[in-house]
Order: C-alpha cells, then structure tokens, then sequence
C-alpha cells in the first residue's frame, strides 16, 4: 500500500485531488529546498478521509509525526512512518510533487502536506534532502 516500489503514475492525473496546502498552518513560509534528487520522507497512510481527519487532529493537537503514524498508518511503513530516501520516480506522482517541495523538519515539530492518490489520503513529512 505504501508508494514506495511504485513507478511514478505519469499521465493518471484524473481523480487526483491532491490539496497541496501545507497543513502546519504555514510554518514552511514557502522556504522548500529547490534542486533535490532525493528526499528522507515519511507518511501516514489511510485509506479513510475520517481516520486521516483523526490522524490531522493529533498533529495539530502536537503529537510527534512517528507517534501518529504508528496509530493511525495502515501502511507497511507503520515504523514511525519512514519510507526511507526516495527519488521522484520511486513514488506516485501526487505524492512526489507534495514531497519534494515541503522543507526538511523533524518528527518532534514536522513541517507536513497532505495528498490524495490511489492508494489513500496521506500526511506527508520530509527528514532530509539531497
């Protein structure tokens, strides 16, 4: 269920209703890093609107990335969420285009966006980027 081992879906954009808004009420001020080959991502997958809701709550409410991800993720990466350094086209295109333009953060104060693909909705955090 993850997005990672995915080939990008190029072309699929129908359906997609990525937001693409940073939900940390705007803690990123647009400073995202251009020119990344790689990101250190992580994600909170759920295949509900109401459990991504629950999942979005927790975060606002302060709770750390990781901690929220092993609740509420029904993905394979419930380990804190960690998909580990991923290339644009290891991931679903909605998803790599809300990745790479989110600012590094760390899962105690995360820097997070959400999308939607065929997978589910994600909340979608990046550690490090090179």
């Amino acid at each position: 269920m993850a997005p990672k081992n995915k080939p990008a879906e190029k072309g699929k954009g129908g359906g997609d209703k990525s937001k693409g808004k940073d939900a940390s009420a705007g803690k990123s001020g647009g400073k995202a890093a251009k020119g990344a080959q790689s990101i250190n991502v992580r994600h909170i997958l759920c295949e509900k609107h109401s459990k991504k809701e629950e999942a979005v709550a927790k975060l606002n409410a302060g709770s750390k990335f990781d901690e929220v991800a092993r609740e509420f993720s029904e993905d394979k990466a419930r380990q804190g969420g960690s998909l580990g350094w991923k290339s644009r086209g290891d991931l679903l295109e909605a998803f790599a285009n809300i990745a790479f333009e989110l600012e590094a953060s760390t899962t105690a104060n995360p820097k997070w966006a959400e999308c939607k693909t065929s997978e589910g909705y994600h909340l979608v955090m990046v550690e490090g980027r090179k």
